[in-house]
Order: C-alpha cells, then structure tokens, then sequence
C-alpha cells in the first residue's frame, strides 16, 4: 500500500480500513479493547490460565479481585463482532482501539470486526507499560521508539498494512520507568512528525498525570491533542485535577460502567460510580474546559462484556446519557464530549 505523506493525511482521520473524511466519525467512544490479551507476560502460557468468568465467580471478575488469565483475555473476532453490534446498535460510530505493544494487538482481526459492523474503528499504536514490553526495548533509543511508531501510522503496524490513526495509549507507571519515558518521548516525535494525537495511560498517583505533563509540555508536546487516561481512577482531589486541566490536556473518564468503590490496583483509593464521574465531569466543564473532556469504558476483561453479564459497548450510549440528561448535561455538551472532541483529535493536522 505504501507509506503515506503528511499532506495525504491532514484533515482527515484514519480507521483500521483506511482513511476517511472526520465526519463520518460520530458518536465515538474513545478507549476501548476488542481484541487483547492483558495477562502479566510472566503468566502466559501458564498450564492453569485460571477460572473462566461465571456466575459464581462474577462479582470478583468484574471488580478484578480475582485475577484470572481466562478472564483477562479475549482473542475471538466473532465475539468482537458481537459485542461492537450492540455499541452500534445503541448509537456508537467509532470506537478508538487502544490494545498495543504488549497486549497482542491483532490489526487485521478489527478489519474483520468493522467490515462486519460498520463501526469505524481507530488504532492504537506504540507501546504499554514496561511490565508488558519485550526485554529487547531496554536496547533501543527513542529514534528507535519514534521511527516505529511513525511507520505504525504511515504504513502499517505489526507486520500488516493495517494503520494506526492515534498514538498510545503509551503506557506509564508508578513509579515512571527509564524504559516508559523513552517510548513517550518518541511518541511526542512521532505525534509531530504525523500530526496524529496522543493518548497516555498514567501511573496510579495522583500526581503522575501533572508529571507526565510536565514532561510533555518541556519537549514541546501539545497538550492540546494529548489525552490523559483514567482520570476516575487517578484524579480525585479538585485543584489535582484543575491544575491538570489547566495545561490544555484532554481528559477522559474512561471507566464507565465499573460502578464498584473497589480497585485491587490501588486499594488505597474509592472508586467513582457513573453518577461520581459525572460530578467531576460537571466541574471541568463549568470552570470552563469545554473541549477537554472524552468518555469511553475500557473494557479489557471478559467480565464487563455483554456475553458474561457485564455492561458491555453500549452502556454510555443506552444509560449514561439519559443520566447526563437528568443531570442537566445539554444537547451540546453531549455533542462535544462524543462527537466533536474526539473528531477534533482523530483529525490529522
């Protein structure tokens, strides 16, 4: 297919099947797993990859207090389909995929999955939490990091001709690795070199998303077409969160649907419900950040799919907005959060 330019790719965005026209985008969920495969490297291939999700065990899958194998995977193109139709169904037009480096991404499958739905469906590219990396990184330089992730938008990624349209979400941790500062820092090369946005799964500290920032902002990121992820399981402290807000950065409640307090991987914090991050959503957008705010689910357990009783793609779009209705959310916000700003970001410039 050949390597696209620059000039070939401003003013338009780019799904797993080509490049299209940001209008046609719509409503868009703006990160999501379909496809993945988020065992600790060091448990795969195990003789027992743990429990399947059921009825007896569902509770603690969906909350993640059990840590199954089983559950933390989900490889099947069939069951994608199956679960993008409801989202589609329920009025989703794009779902931003974010299943990179680390969590066997699988390109070609989200062709099949889109070709089958009509969803359009944006790529991820680059690479995950040092936890998830293959060891050779530790050899490479961000040059290294940023060709690839340049090839992975203007090519192809992971050995297809499938292009990514958005970079990340890069992953970072608590605390910040050698190894994750040198993936991000070739991503900001990248960003600049495609014009493609950013998104960022930070550590679980409060202040690590200013961190990142910081850090963005000193190598001339911009912060504007930067998402931070996971504010809900992150941000909990007002001026924490308006000080963020404050650098341009987009912030994306991304949790949708966990309406439990419970969070293995930070015991030390309280879970938002929706209405919890509606609240906080609320006061970003009166202190006045319009266009700073996206919304998704994130699902990447078997758990919170439809199939085994979760919430499933749909759930923003059949409950969350009725209660952003009730809650005094207007037509245009809504707009804004769902269509607007996430075009705005998928759009190359």
């Amino acid at each position: 297919m050949g390597r696209l330019t620059r000039a070939e790719m401003r003013g338009k965005a780019q799904t797993v099947r080509g490049l299209v026209d940001p209008a046609v985008l719509g409503s868009t969920l703006t990160h999501e797993h379909l496809i993945w495969n988020l065992t600790p490297p060091s448990q795969r291939g195990a003789a027992d990859p743990g429990p399947e999700p059921g009825l007896e065990n569902h509770w603690e899958m969906m909350a993640s207090t059990l840590r199954s194998a089983a559950n933390l995977t989900q490889r099947s193109v069939e069951v994608a389909i199956e679960a993008v139709q409801e989202a589609v169904a329920a009025g989703c037009n794009t779902i931003v995929e974010l299943t990179i480096g680390g969590l066997d991404p699988d390109p070609e499958g989200l062709v099949r999955v889109s070709e089958a739905t009509g969803c359009h469906i944006v790529m991820g590219c680059g690479h995950y939490v040092e936890e998830y990396q293959d060891p050779r990184n530790h050899e490479r330089s961000v040059d290294s990091f940023a060709e690839e992730m340049i090839a992975q938008v203007q090519e192809g990624a992971w050995d297809t001709a499938v292009r990514a349209g958005i970079i990340g979400e890069i992953g970072c941790q608590n605390p910040w690795t050698a190894l994750e500062r040198r993936v991000l820092e070739g991503a900001l090369i990248a960003q600049r070199e495609t014009g493609a946005a950013l998104t960022i799964h930070p550590g679980r500290r409060q202040d690590q998303p200013q961190e990142v920032m910081d850090f963005i902002k000193a190598r001339g990121g911009d912060p504007s077409r930067t998402i931070m992820c996971h504010i809900d399981r992150t941000v909990f402290d007002d001026d924490a969160l308006f000080r963020l807000a404050d650098t341009g950065v987009v912030l994306e409640w991304d949790l949708f649907g966990q309406e439990s307090c419970v969070y293995p991987l930070n015991p030390d914090i309280d879970m938002p419900n929706d209405a919890g991050r509606l609240r906080a959503i609320r006061k970003v957008l009166d202190r006045g950040h319009r266009g700073q705010v996206v919304i998704a689910h994130d699902i990447c357990h078997r758990a919170h799919m439809t199939r085994w009783g979760g919430w499933g793609y749909g759930h923003i779009h059949k409950r969350v907005l009725p209660l952003m209705r009730r809650r005094g959310f207007t037509e245009d916000e809504i707009e804004e959060i769902l269509v607007r700003t996430p075009r705005r970001l998928l759009t190359f410039v």
